[in-house]
């Protein structure tokens, strides 16, 4: 083979490797904010992780940061999140809305009391 070629596949080979590596990383959460964000940078969140469910801090990602999904957040909202679990919190590489009847049944009560709750304590503040 020429060296062209060899360089090629060499190339192809490790751009194989770092892909499949760096996807295995991400993990797919559910989670429900929790309170109303005052920082867009570290959002209260229940989140279900293997069958569980926890309170975390959602630390937005690069990407995530500029997404009109993330400036828009609010308490009560549904979210399916692939991202990593790091020491403090969950970092966020992608979000995406969800309506609260397509969360897991772990954190369908939740939402639903959230939903509840905001609409008893938060919405008649908003007048």
């Amino acid at each position: 083979m020429s060296r062209f070629r060899w360089l090629a596949l060499g190339m192809l080979m490790v751009s194989g490797l770092v892909v499949s590596a760096w996807g295995e990383d991400d993990q797919v959460f559910f989670a429900v904010v929790s309170d109303v964000p005052k920082d867009k940078g570290r959002i209260s969140a229940k989140v279900l992780q293997d069958g569980s469910s926890s309170d975390m801090k959602l630390i937005p990602g690069d990407l995530v940061v500029g997404n009109p999904v993330w400036r828009t957040l609010e308490v009560c909202h549904a979210l399916k999140i692939e991202g990593v679990k790091i020491g403090d919190g969950l970092k966020v590489m992608s979000a995406r809305v969800l309506d609260a009847s397509m969360l897991p049944m772990a954190l369908q009560g939740f939402a639903g009391d959230c939903l509840i709750k905001k609409a008893v304590e938060i919405a008649p503040l908003a007048e």
